[in-house]
């Protein structure tokens, strides 16, 4: 199992990004998806999951309005939209796949058995 996340970078408050997380080494349909973040000296935090097909999706409450995941199985990706981006969203956001097949959203940090490379976001004026 491979995960890549990619498309951070430095954006002022108000500003969007959209992150990207390219998923390979298993049957991409049997498994939810899940953001986190990590900010400096903070433990790594829920963001937001989405289900196997894509129809189910939470969020945590610090970012729902703000953020959209989404996935393109056909493409074995996730994404992450981020808008109305704030200063307190600075962070390393992962994207990460649970350890069982999907049977419900997972938010549990400790679900996720397969990270991948994080990728910095700043919000800064």
């Amino acid at each position: 199992v491979q995960l890549q996340a990619s498309g951070g970078g430095l954006v002022q408050p108000g500003g969007s990004l959209r992150l990207s997380c390219a998923y390979s080494g298993y049957s991409n349909n049997n498994y939810g998806m899940g953001w986190f973040r990590q900010a400096p000296g903070e433990e790594r935090e829920f963001v937001a999951v989405i289900g196997r097909l894509g129809g189910i999706k939470e969020y945590s409450d610090s970012v729902k309005g703000r953020f959209t995941i989404s996935r393109d199985n056909a493409k074995r990706m996730v994404y992450l939209q981020m808008n109305s981006l704030k200063p307190e969203d600075t962070a390393v956001y992962y994207c990460a796949r649970p350890s069982s097949p999907w049977t419900g959203p997972v938010r549990a940090r400790s679900g996720y058995g397969y990270w991948g490379r994080g990728t910095q976001v700043t919000v800064s004026s």
